[in-house]
């Protein structure tokens, strides 16, 4: 009796009806195998919860709602950064700053978007694989996409741009220089390996997006003047970005039904085995997890729109480019749950594509050119992670030099000034003086 008991209580507790029961293998089957490392990005921030006080607590409807809080609120390391939420609420009502309702904005977001991704993870258990994937596609970004859907209605679309941006490259070189830094340094006696196949189809994805960004840039340099190839420019990006958000439809069907054991999570041990099987269960139910990530989904908007709305005036009462703002610190809260699991999958560009689309259909002239130094940027990270996983091995020195072409970057775009609306400076400024100072030459 005593052993049933202590079993019962190790059970998760799921909270349709505030009473504690287990998933059966049957409920869980197929899910356990399936995880990806994009599923898994943010294992690394949850805490364990003890529900033996909760427990206590006679009355169902109370239980359901403590164990809700303790999981969902209290169950990560980033608990403390919630009181920023309501901390960045009231500096917008009683005007204390628009530096301080950004700052605290940020970091009410932080949080929010790691508790998405576990929500999606909750749901997906009940879902299967499949189904879990796709809701982790839809939603694992939905922090950056907010954002983007309100610098569009603003017309800011060099914010747009450069948060976007900044999501690939800290993804390339910032997430995937961590985890192989820190992975080549706790296993600096052994030889890490990867499979290449993963490797070589994102890498491929990212070739392709590398190209539907580029031909809109060289395009605005193949007539005398910019305004002749402002509209077919603007044409011409549409068109790519419908080619892009084709090739990542087609890409989800490769990964999660025709090729999914490519994308699969290995098992090394046994004994591993049983600790991932434990993280598989849900502990809290269908229903509560879609109200959760509803209520978030609200929260995240309401901060996004306080974002940008104050991230002109924080660059000027900080004296930092809204380039560096957006390409710097808006990807490393959108993507906080990715940075913290330092994990390797760098495929993001699905949101810039996206973008053009929604801008389109908003009336909003946004294209896929990013200007030279963004495009340049993007093109060279690009290379240099594939020529970092073309081997399928790792080490920390790899990782090293990942960041270190991170750090490069993000001083590029600190000491950058450029104004917030990219019309009132010609595209080919850059270009065109450096080819004036090589013909003076």
């Amino acid at each position: 009796m005593a052993s049933r008991q202590i079993t019962q209580e190790q059970q998760p507790w799921l909270l349709e009806n505030g009473d504690p029961k287990r998933l059966t293998k049957e409920a869980r089957h197929g899910h356990g195998r399936s995880r990806t490392a994009h599923g898994m990005s943010a294992t690394s921030l949850r805490k364990k919860s003890d529900h033996a006080l909760v427990s206590r607590v006679r009355c169902a409807s109370l239980r359901n709602v403590l164990v809700n809080i303790q999981e969902v609120i209290l169950g990560t390391k980033l608990s403390i950064l919630f009181p920023a939420i309501p901390a960045a609420i009231i500096a917008h009502y009683l005007g204390l700053g628009e530096s301080w309702v950004f700052i605290l904005s940020l970091l009410g977001l932080t949080p929010l978007a790691e508790r998405v991704s576990f929500l999606t993870e909750q749901i997906a258990v009940y879902t299967g694989p499949t189904v879990g994937g796709l809701l982790n596609a839809t939603c694992g970004n939905i922090t950056e996409v907010i954002i983007a859907i309100f610098a569009l209605q603003s017309n800011q679309i060099a914010v747009v741009k450069y948060s976007l941006l900044g999501s690939i490259l800290s993804n390339l070189l910032l997430v995937l220089g961590t985890s192989l830094l820190c992975g080549g340094i706790a296993n600096i006696g052994d030889e890490q390996k990867y499979d290449r196949r993963q490797a070589d189809m994102n890498s491929l994805m990212l070739l392709l997006a590398l190209l539907c960004h580029l031909l809109p840039l060289l395009f605005t340099y193949t007539a005398a003047s910019p305004e002749l190839t402002a509209e077919p420019s603007l044409y011409l990006s549409r068109a790519a970005s419908i080619v892009m958000l084709g090739a990542y439809f087609v890409y989800l069907i490769f990964q999660l039904w025709t090729h999914r054991q490519l994308f699969e999570a290995e098992e090394e041990g046994e004994g591993e085995g049983e600790n991932n099987s434990a993280e598989e269960e849900a502990v809290i139910g269908f229903w509560s997890a879609f109200a959760w990530l509803a209520g978030m989904t609200v929260f995240i908007a309401l901060l996004s729109e306080y974002v940008v709305d104050t991230i002109q005036d924080a660059s000027d009462s900080w004296g930092l480019s809204v380039s560096f703002l957006s390409i710097i610190l808006l990807p490393i809260v959108g993507n906080a749950a990715e940075h913290a699991g330092a994990i390797i999958f760098a495929f993001k560009n699905k949101l810039v594509p996206l973008c053009v689309l929604v801008a389109w259909i908003m009336g909003v002239k946004m294209d896929l050119n990013f200007n030279l130094l963004e495009t340049g940027s993007l093109a060279l990270a690009i290379i240099v992670t594939g020529f970092t996983l073309q081997d399928g091995t790792s080490h920390y020195m790899k990782g090293l030099v990942l960041l270190l072409c991170y750090l490069v970057i993000g001083a590029c775009f600190f000491v950058q000034r450029t104004p917030l609306n990219p019309n009132d400076v010609p595209n080919n400024i850059t270009l065109k003086s450096f080819t004036d100072s090589v013909l003076s030459a």
